[in-house]
C-alpha cells in the first residue's frame, strides 16, 4: 500500500505512522517549575541526538508541563524507563492537576541528582542529568501553528545503577529497557535479543 500522509487516507482503523517508526526510546523526564513542583512524564519521541557532547532530545505535542517547568529552570533529567518499572512509567502518563506529584501517583521515589535540580527516579537503573539548550517549534511544511515542540539538552551527568556495570561496560539488556512501538505496543531489550556486529574495516 501507499498513502499520501496529507490526507492520512491510509484505510487502516489507526494511523501506522509510529508502528513503523519503532521501537522508540521512552523519555522518562523529570522537569522541575520555578516554584519547586517536579513534574514526571514519558515521552514517546525521545532520542539521544549527539555524543561529543552528550545530547538529547524529546518532542512534545502542545506546552505541556515538563516542557514550561524546563524552560522555566533550564534542567531537566531522563530516567531510563525499564521493565520492571512499566506499570509506574504508564501511571506517570495521566494528567493531573498542576503541582500534584506524578512520582507520589506512582508510588516512586525522588533522589536528588548531583549537577541540576529535577530529582531522578531512584528506582531507574540509568538517569541523565541535562540542562536545556533550546525548544524548536516543529513548524510543518507550508507554516502555521505548531502542535509539536522539541526540547534539546546538554548531559552533564550520568547515573548507572553500579548492579549494571560489568567488567567496565553497561549491561543495557540486563536493565531491560522498554521502548515505544505504534498502538499501545511496547517492546524490552532483554540479554536473549542482544546481538552484536563490527563495522567494516573496524
Amino acid at each position: 500500500m501507499h498513502y499520501e500522509t496529507a490526507g492520512n487516507a491510509h484505510g487502516l482503523p489507526h494511523d501506522p505512522f509510529k508502528a513503523i517508526v519503532s521501537p522508540r526510546p521512552v523519555g522518562w523526564i523529570t522537569a522541575m517549575s520555578g516554584k519547586g513542583e517536579i513534574n514526571l512524564s514519558p515521552y514517546s519521541f525521545f532520542n539521544a541526538v549527539s555524543e561529543r557532547p552528550p545530547m538529547v532530545m524529546f518532542s512534545s505535542a502542545g506546552r505541556k508541563d515538563a516542557l514550561t517547568f524546563i524552560e522555566e529552570t533550564k534542567e531537566f533529567v531522563c530516567n531510563l524507563a525499564a521493565f520492571d518499572l512499566r506499570e509506574q512509567v504508564n501511571a506517570t502518563s495521566k494528567v493531573l492537576p498542576r503541582g500534584e506529584s506524578e512520582l507520589d501517583h506512582a508510588g516512586l521515589t525522588a533522589a536528588p541528582s548531583r549537577l541540576v535540580r529535577p530529582p531522578r527516579v531512584a528506582e531507574a537503573p540509568a538517569a541523565l542529568e541535562c540542562r536545556w539548550l533550546q525548544t524548536v517549534p516543529l513548524v510543518p511544511l507550508g507554516g502555521g501553528e505548531p502542535s509539536y515542540f522539541m526540547v534539546i539538552g546538554q548531559v552533564v551527568g550520568v547515573y548507572i545503577d553500579d548492579r549494571y556495570i560489568v567488567d567496565g561496560l553497561v549491561d543495557t539488556a540486563a536493565m531491560h529497557p522498554i521502548a515505544r512501538a505504534g498502538y499501545r505496543d511496547y517492546f524490552v531489550a532483554t540479554p536473549e535479543t542482544k546481538f552484536s556486529m563490527t563495522r567494516p574495516g573496524g
